[in-house]
């Protein structure tokens, strides 16, 4: 009886991931959250003040993290927080490089119709145009602080 051989395929990972985790200024603020807090519980009690604010402090911090979409594409698919869809459904891919190119595909140029994952620390992204005339989506618009990453990725 003969040994099963072990499977020497390669592993592929991801051609493309990112999770948009908040910037140094959003871990600041999130700190100065639980300050604030732990200020004004003080005067209840000094241990009330310092760990209230303490909990305030995780607790922002822990919500960030898991509220934080992962961009991905692997297996064919693009995946964004919970969204996904098929590349074979993908159109055009646009680079917005510039924080000010993002602001204005976010503002005046956007289609109130476009599935959008935005997180305001990531100032730049992607337009992903679809091709699938049964989705009533003209384009997704991500975030991401690697926008010519996620375009080869895309193989765009």
């Amino acid at each position: 009886m003969s040994e099963p051989q072990p499977d020497l395929s390669p592993v592929t990972g991801p051609a493309f991931r990112e999770r948009l985790s908040p910037g140094p200024a959003a871990w600041c603020a999130a700190v100065g959250l639980g300050v604030i807090s732990g200020v004004a519980l003080w005067p209840m009690a000094h241990v009330i003040g310092i760990v209230g604010g303490l909990l305030v402090a995780a607790g922002t911090l822990t919500a960030l993290v898991a509220t934080s979409p992962v961009i991905e594409v692997s297996g064919g698919v693009l995946r964004a927080g919970r969204a996904s869809i098929s590349l074979d459904l993908l159109g055009d891919v646009t680079t917005l490089d510039s924080a000010e190119e993002m602001r204005t595909a976010l503002g005046p140029a956007l289609d109130a119709r476009a599935f959008v994952c935005l997180r305001a620390w990531a100032r730049t992204g992607v337009r992903v145009d679809l091709d699938d005339p049964l989705d009533p989506t003209p384009y997704w618009m991500l975030s991401t602080r690697r926008p010519q990453e996620l375009a080869a990725a895309l193989g765009r």
